[in-house]
């Protein structure tokens, strides 16, 4: 018998598995539905998106949208070693200090920046090497891009322009400002967090690892969590046990999936779908927020783009040298900026990069490219995920609600229009040929809106379906990431956010699992001693 059986190896579990398993004492197992992550789809940074739609795909998508023409929205998440730091752009964003006061500020005591921030230290091997907010030394590679596109020098010069300055870190105290994006990449290659903490971890003898693993819910007696129904291949359902605790870490769609087929979340919807109730908890699925975002595109006559990246000649420069276009994430270029005044922080994150980049990458262009992608980094809408049926084979229902907001929509249409801005600026301007979406016929704002509810997609940070407090009623976990109302079982991944943080959502998942990692060793890191923005 193990005494932690984890439950999903991406960001949270990989962390989870090295960190508990670190105690020789401790016998830890890590189940993963997906295979190995040996893919040269996964390791080469420039094809994230070749992984869509395949078998390293949990390929999910929503319900028709009702505020954005009724489409369902796509939502891929990663299913092999590594879960989705092994499909993600590897950027490397923390988010703003506001963001985790306001967990603490909601019923998550121990969760407010300055207790979060030596978690986020801890796990990172920066290149620009150990300060008062950054690390040098521990797993997770975060390095500078190996082989930038031109390009990103005129993005940088016209943000300025257009009243976004350069910042020098934007995972510091302030976030505000235009800068290069900083990854998560070992010398031009995906490090992803299979490569940071679970491979350092497999010769410990305590560590076991199961690949191509379905589970099929938690094993409870009484109000314990005891184990996890599984199945794998075509041998039946078996029942593996766990001493100490389980640790659902499969993401803010499989964790909650997880607890309401197990018969843990609200009774009426859980007797809707033929599951019978162990444990009446309401919040379970509810609270989901993800990142919505467009993209304008234009067509430029720099000739160093990331056009012909699937050419044989860019392959042999990444094979021989990991450099080049394929190291490139796509977006190269971040700016973090306030889509009005008034506002507590940037509500608008622009993902920036000499590509064409539409429609998930299933949309091609054959010319060179640039793309602006505002991306809406505080959504007010919220969602759900909930069970189709009884049948844990069966993907759930999942709806965003996304730009059911005036709020939202108000944002990412005053962004939108930003995007030109900066386009117009030089030296960007000198290059551009043609604007290609929206378009320059899309010019006044009811047309931007139309175009906006036309092609919104989702930048695939889903969190919040399993929200942490102490005191909220719809809380599912609390500060010590126990699910409320049962023992020996918790959930430690994003799910767990009670709001999404305000950019890019690998690192801080890393650090929920770092955290909880330590909570259930029951030993925590001191607070950091830093100043932060009033």
């Amino acid at each position: 018998m193990h005494d932690y059986v984890i439950v999903g190896a991406g960001s949270a579990g990989c962390v989870l598995a090295n960190r508990l398993s670190e105690d020789p004492s401790v016998r830890v197992l890590l189940l993963e539905a997906g295979g190995r992550d040996r893919s040269m789809n996964i390791k080469i940074p420039a094809a994230f998106p070749n992984q869509f739609h395949t078998r390293l795909d949990w390929d999910y998508a929503t319900e028709p949208e009702p505020h954005v023409d009724n489409r369902s929205l796509y939502i891929p998440r990663g299913k092999s070693l590594g879960g989705s730091s092994s499909m993600n752009a590897m950027l490397y964003v923390r988010g703003r200090p506001l963001d985790y006061d306001a967990w603490e500020a909601q019923g998550a005591p121990g969760w407010g920046y300055r207790d979060v921030l030596p978690y986020f230290v801890k796990s990172e091997d920066n290149a620009r090497g150990a300060s008062e907010f950054h690390g040098a030394g521990g797993p997770l590679r975060v390095s500078e891009q190996r082989s930038p596109r031109a390009m990103d020098r005129r993005l940088l010069q016209a943000c300025a322009a257009a009243g976004i300055p350069p910042i020098a870190d934007y995972n510091g105290p302030e976030q505000d400002g235009a800068s290069m994006f900083q990854v998560t990449q070992h010398n031009g290659q995906r490090f992803s967090a299979a490569d940071a903490f679970l491979r350092p971890a497999l010769k410990r003898a305590n560590l076991e690892v199961r690949t191509g693993v379905t589970v099929l819910g938690i094993e409870l007696e009484g109000d314990r969590a005891v184990g996890v129904r599984l199945r794998k291949g075509r041998r039946g359902e078996r029942v593996l046990h766990a001493e100490r605790e389980v640790l659902l870490s499969a993401g803010s769609i499989n964790s909650p999936q997880l607890l309401l087929l197990s018969g843990i979340g609200p009774a009426d919807e859980l007797r809707a779908a033929g599951v019978q109730v162990r444990h009446d908890l309401p919040g379970v699925g509810r609270n989901l927020q993800d990142h919505p975002f467009v993209t304008a595109i234009w067509e430029v006559s720099d000739p160093t783009t990331l056009y012909g990246a699937d050419k044989p000649k860019a392959l042999a420069e990444w094979l021989l040298r990991r450099s080049g276009k394929l190291s490139s994430t796509v977006a190269e270029v971040v700016a973090f900026t306030r889509s009005r005044g008034g506002l507590p922080a940037a509500d608008i994150q622009f993902h920036m990069g000499a590509a064409y980049y539409e429609d998930h990458g299933a949309e091609t262009y054959d010319g060179h490219c640039m793309v602006i992608a505002p991306v809406l980094v505080s959504p007010k809408a919220r969602g759900q995920v909930w069970l189709r049926s009884a049948d844990p084979t069966a993907k759930p229902h999942i709806i965003t609600n996304s730009l059911s907001e005036p709020d939202d929509v108000q944002s990412l249409v005053a962004s939108m229009q930003l995007a030109r801005e900066i386009a117009a600026q030089s030296p960007l301007r000198e290059t551009l040929l043609k604007e290609l979406k929206p378009g320059a016929a899309t010019a006044r704002r009811e047309d931007l809106e139309a175009d906006l509810r036309r092609r919104l997609m989702l930048i695939y940070h889903p969190v919040g379906t399993a929200r942490m407090s102490d005191t909220h009623e719809a809380a599912v976990v609390d500060s010590q990431l126990r699910v409320h109302g049962l023992q020996g079982l918790r959930v430690v991944d994003a799910s767990i956010m009670p709001l999404i943080p305000g950019g890019n959502t690998h690192a801080p998942t890393i650090m929920v699992a770092e955290r909880g990692a330590d909570l259930i060793r029951g030993r925590v890191a001191a607070a950091a001693a830093v100043q932060t923005p009033a």
